[in-house]
């Protein structure tokens, strides 16, 4: 294999690899869909699961993210905390009675060159109440968002708040290339 992590750790079986995490998982599912956990059953989904991926191995993938545990709870708990306000904000201007919310098109810059970066801010943006993701431009790497709720110089506001997630999001789950980039 090319050196890379993955199935070429993996043990082997008859010559291919098996990757034990997807057998785990495999397994798990197996037992969700008989919903009885048994003895018989964890065998039977052990072996489901092991004849599944010798028969059909996945192919290595790079996908350029890395998880680094400190800096990906500090970023659930800001995005928890992000949903909440943003939640908050949602619920104050549909209960408002009169005036209609201020509903803005924004074009941001990402700062990351990395497409996988660039996915997971797209993501979380979009499951902020109050934001959504209207169009990427991946060479430009700019995003268009509609955004609700927020008043004084938005293109500024907003601009400030999808970097800091970005890095955020970067620190938690980017290669040290991306988080060089950042810097």
């Amino acid at each position: 294999m090319s050196g890379r992590s993955g199935p070429s750790r993996a043990p082997r079986l008859l010559g291919r690899p098996v990757p034990l995490s997807q057998v785990a998982w495999l397994t798990v599912v197996w037992l969700l869909l008989w919903g009885d956990l048994s003895v018989a059953n964890v065998l039977g989904g052990l072996l489901a699961g092991l004849v599944v991926v010798w028969l059909l191995p996945l192919p290595v993938v790079e996908t350029g993210l890395r998880v680094h545990p400190f800096a990906a709870l500090v970023f659930l708990v800001r995005f928890a905390w992000d949903l909440v306000v943003s939640s908050f904000r949602v619920a104050f201007w549909a209960l408002r009675l009169g005036a209609l919310p201020p509903v803005h098109i924004v074009e941001v810059r990402l700062r990351s060159s990395s497409e996988v970066m660039a996915v997971l801010v797209t993501v979380a943006l979009s499951a902020l109440p109050g934001s959504l993701v209207l169009e990427v431009h991946g060479r430009e790497r700019e995003l268009v968002l509609h955004v609700l709720g927020i008043t004084g110089d938005v293109q500024e506001i907003v601009q400030d708040d999808v970097t800091r997630l970005e890095s955020r999001i970067v620190a938690a789950f980017g290669t040290r290339a991306d988080q060089e980039e950042l810097r």
